[in-house]
């Protein structure tokens, strides 16, 4: 496919670029003229032309921290802290989950990813490779990494995901990661930590998104969680750390050191009341963040905007100063950062030869008017509402509120809802699956 857009401001998000008035050309999977109209171009055929009437062209959000699956739990799992949450609620029902269901609720997920713009996701979750499948036949960009723990998962597991989903699928990626350091006994993160070693990995993991885990931490091993993975090697590779609510100076240095990204969920960690995340010191120490929403039962929606807005606000709130954070270091950590975080060097920018990843926001409704500072606008007043077109990997999968995709969406909430009455009609006292995955 040959696709135009013309008629566009594009904002490439390259460093110190400004908003330009022109046109993007994506051949195939990638972009090939990204730059004003000009006439001495030669003519190529079209597949498609589409006008943009003014509109704003921008890379696509890189949701760079999520648990797709867990659209299961949406609305189930709430207002509770986060251990109970995950003790009470969550791990009994995952307990139950089989690669199926999670499928078919990441392929629910998927859908809410498209109206938000995001065209990349980091996941993290029980079955990878029920998820790229998933991810795979929506056409979704979609990095996994590993969940590995005392109760699930093994490092044996997560060197075969690791073999089989790189380099298959233009879509899909693995890099090693495990769930915590509090549900991972020393031996299996010394294992871990010889996984990545061997291979010369990035890992990635939860981290100090509790004061209770830091606390239990310097309890079993006298130092603080990035502290402690990093006496185990865990960081020679990089990496990234997910939330980062409690991190010390000293973890800091250590992860600009290890070049390990820092990705903040604000709004889970607003709702499970575990913090709010010192950003302003991460960019300070000159840390890569990015953001992430988190999985849909800790969230419950999947929305870039709404992440973006929290990620400034409370660091306006919390630092007492409302010039912490610019809205524009925020875009950046939505779109270049993610990418960095993800690896994803291909996608981080509008420009040839990068993938085309990108979406459309319409600047012609009331919030986003006047047009004083446009990229500000996206971040401070900006929502799924303007998300007029999501393209991936040169394909449209979302435009004007239509899903282009090859499943109709009713089907899709059909089965989840399915699901979830097979849950409920069990005959135990909590609503778990009645037969074992």
């Amino acid at each position: 496919m040959r696709i135009r857009f013309f008629n566009a401001r594009i904002l490439t998000m390259e460093t110190n670029r400004p908003i330009i008035q022109g046109e993007v050309w994506v051949e195939q999977e990638k972009i090939v003229y990204v730059g004003e109209k000009n006439k001495e171009q030669p003519t190529l055929c079209w597949d498609e032309e589409i006008d943009c009437d003014g509109n704003l062209l921008m890379p696509g959000f890189k949701n760079a921290h999520t648990h797709s699956g867990m659209t299961l739990l949406r609305s189930y799992a709430d207002d509770l802290p986060l251990q109970a949450w995950l003790n009470e609620r969550v791990f009994p029902i995952e307990a139950k989950m089989s690669s199926e269901d999670i499928y078919h609720f990441t392929k629910l997920a998927v859908l809410e990813y498209l109206t938000s713009g995001i065209t990349s996701i980091f996941d993290m979750y029980l079955t990878p490779e029920s998820i790229a499948r998933a991810c795979s036949e929506m056409g979704m960009r979609c990095v996994l990494t590993g969940a590995v723990n005392n109760f699930s998962q093994s490092v044996e597991l997560m060197g075969r995901w690791w073999e089989k989903l790189n380099g298959n699928d233009p879509l899909i990626s693995f890099l090693p990661g495990f769930h915590a350091e509090y549900t991972c006994s020393r031996e299996l993160m010394e294992q871990i930590a010889a996984f990545i070693s061997e291979r010369k990995q990035p890992v990635y993991v939860h981290l100090s998104e509790t004061q209770a885990e830091v606390k239990g931490c310097l309890e079993r091993w006298g130092m603080t969680p990035g502290c402690f993975l990093d006496s185990l090697g865990m960081f020679e590779y990089g990496g990234g750390i997910y939330h980062g609510v409690w991190l010390t100076e000293q973890e800091m240095d250590i992860f600009q050191e290890k070049r390990v990204s820092v990705i903040t969920n604000p709004a889970s960690n607003l709702k499970l009341a575990s913090g709010i995340a010192p950003i302003s010191q991460f960019l300070k120490k000159g840390l890569n963040v990015a953001i992430g929403t988190d999985g849909p039962a800790s969230n419950n929606c999947l929305d870039m905007f709404r992440e973006m807005f929290l990620v400034t606000g409370l660091a306006k709130l919390s630092t007492g100063d409302a010039s912490a954070v610019d809205a524009m270091e925020v875009l950046k950590m939505a779109t270049v950062n993610g990418a960095y975080a993800m690896r994803l060097p291909q996608v981080d920018v509008l420009a040839k030869g990068k993938l085309a990843d990108l979406i459309l926001l319409d600047l012609h409704m009331p919030n986003m008017q006047p047009m004083n500072h446009i990229a500000k606008n996206v971040v401070y007043s900006g929502s799924k509402l303007n998300v007029k077109l999501t393209m991936i990997h040169g394909r449209i999968l979302y435009r004007n509120g239509r899903f282009l995709i090859s499943e109709e969406p009713e089907a899709i909430y059909e089965k989840a809802n399915e699901i979830i009455q097979e849950y409920r009609n069990c005959s135990v006292p909590s609503p778990l699956r009645c037969k074992n995955p």
